[in-house]
């Protein structure tokens, strides 16, 4: 809700505590498109919406990325040395007064942009003016959102890191602890705790081997293609692109208008992915810890209680993680939806891309964080597992060991569905058998989980070598006093 006195309100998005500036009907404001008009209040109102709070997540970028676009300007030839080191010197002002909550998008201003030029200018004078030389709001805020992708994604990448590091590690303390695995959610063969968790593991593994195709798409600068067509002015596009930490740029000024919510969407599409890991993950552990199931124990500190119930444990916290991980797709449909069936140049539509695109890599961060305070804390029950083999778990085994005696597979599969018709029981022999008759490779008696473990190192060799060239470039342009 918007509030009308003037003061501001305050939200959380991904963990973080954001302040959202107010709408104040009777505050003039300007904008850097038309700041001599007589502007209709509603109309500002409604254009701006809620893009003041969102755009509060993005505003160290703004300053970041203007920090690189005037390298490219100096490099162009369109600043002098003096000019250059104004607007450096005040950019990099900015940053700090971000960081320490001085410079902030008031209700005067439409959005970061404006908030940022306008600190700038007041200080700068003519020199501040210069800043938006060869550049568009539209290149700006696509430079921005990279920037806010990249730091973003190394998060998500170590979020995604920790989460298969605690599966793996629960994994190998649990390798023998046997339990039945289900197809139909009828108990079908064996499985074990081991298997459980290293299967989440490698999807999440999976996860983190896609992140670098992700990577090479965002890690392209596309500053210097301005609202989608260039500009009449030497532009030296590449060293604006080095300042900022790209790998490269966007060739065509075209396609960056042309590409907004396909990033959006790429971003959150892996979200949802690794969001659907997650899910399964939570709603295994709902079912497993249910007294009538027994073999995962939910701590009494990360489970809830009943208002009316005294012998309750609610597995809350895994289903609000399932439930986040549902409303990832929500996020993901709204930028698909924003996107599709637009003809090619900028819209206005795409300003309501930041919405679901900042408050779904929110909820992602979180759901990798509960998880990841989940997953050492589980513990099993190795009785009640094992126990639950009984009851047809191991027929195949059975028909397996006829098969191995050279009965033909059908001949075994209709003897032992016979016998188990006539009510003959199953009997469950000692674990380290069950284990010992699964040895082929990625069974559950020979799960190699060193394997895993060498992807793993390999996906956190690569997250630390993007986060790190990142982390550079964002400090060369803070003077120093960056942080990724």
């Amino acid at each position: 809700m918007r509030r009308k006195d003037g003061k501001t309100e305050r939200r959380k998005v991904g963990g973080q505590v954001t302040v959202r500036p107010s709408v104040v009907p009777s505050v003039r404001r300007e904008t850097l498109w038309s700041p001599d008009g007589e502007l209709d209040p509603r109309l500002l109102d409604f254009t701006v919406g809620d893009d003041r709070y969102w755009d509060s997540h993005l505003i160290r970028f703004d300053v970041l990325g203007s920090l690189g676009h005037v390298e490219g300007l100096r490099a162009s030839g369109l600043l002098t040395a003096p000019e250059h080191r104004k607007l450096r010197e005040g950019l990099r002002s900015a940053l700090r007064a971000v960081e320490r909550g001085r410079l902030v998008i008031g209700p005067e201003h439409e959005d970061a942009h404006s908030a940022v030029e306008q600190w700038l200018t007041r200080r700068l004078g003519r020199t501040g003016e210069r800043l938006h030389t060869g550049r568009s709001r539209n290149d700006q805020i696509a430079c921005d959102l990279r920037l806010f992708l990249k730091d973003r994604l190394i998060a998500l990448g170590y979020g995604a890191l920790e989460v298969s590091a605690e599966l793996l590690r629960f994994a190998e303390r649990h390798r023998t602890a046997l339990w039945p695995g289900y197809t139909h959610t009828r108990r079908a063969m064996p499985s074990s705790a081991g298997l459980w968790a290293a299967a989440f593991a490698e999807g999440l593994i999976d996860s983190l081997e896609a992140l670098p195709a992700l990577w090479a798409q965002v890690d392209r600068s596309p500053l210097g293609s301005a609202a989608g067509y260039g500009v009449p002015l030497p532009l030296d596009r590449e060293a604006a692109a080095t300042a900022l930490g790209f790998a490269g740029l966007d060739h065509n000024v075209a396609t960056v208008q042309n590409g907004r919510g396909k990033l959006e969407a790429a971003a959150l599409f892996w979200c949802v992915q690794a969001g659907h890991e997650i899910s399964r993950l939570a709603s295994d552990v709902i079912l497993f810890s249910a007294e009538e199931y027994g073999w995962l124990v939910l701590p009494p500190g990360l489970a809830t209680g009943s208002s009316l119930m005294p012998q309750k444990r609610n597995p809350d916290l895994l289903e609000l993680a399932r439930a986040r991980a549902a409303a990832l797709e929500g996020d993901l449909a709204a930028v698909l939806a924003l996107r599709a069936r637009l003809p090619s140049g900028y819209h206005r539509d795409f300003q309501l891309l930041k919405e679901p695109l900042i408050r779904g890599l929110g909820r992602a961060l979180e759901l990798f964080g509960m998880v990841s305070l989940v997953v050492p804390r589980l513990q099993v029950d190795r009785a009640r597992g094992l126990a639950a083999l009984d009851g047809g778990t191991l027929a195949t085994d059975q028909v397996m060991a006829r098969v191995e005696r050279g009965e033909p597979f059908r001949r075994a599969y209709r003897a032992v569905a016979a016998a188990l018709r006539r009510g003959e029981p199953v009997p469950v022999p000692p674990p380290a058998r069950i284990l010992a008759r699964r040895g082929s490779t990625g069974g559950l008696g020979r799960l190699e989980l060193g394997r895993a473990w060498r992807r793993w190192n390999a996906a956190e060799r690569w997250c630390e070598r993007e986060r790190d060239r990142f982390t550079r470039a964002m400090a060369r342009l803070a003077g120093g006093r960056g942080r990724a």
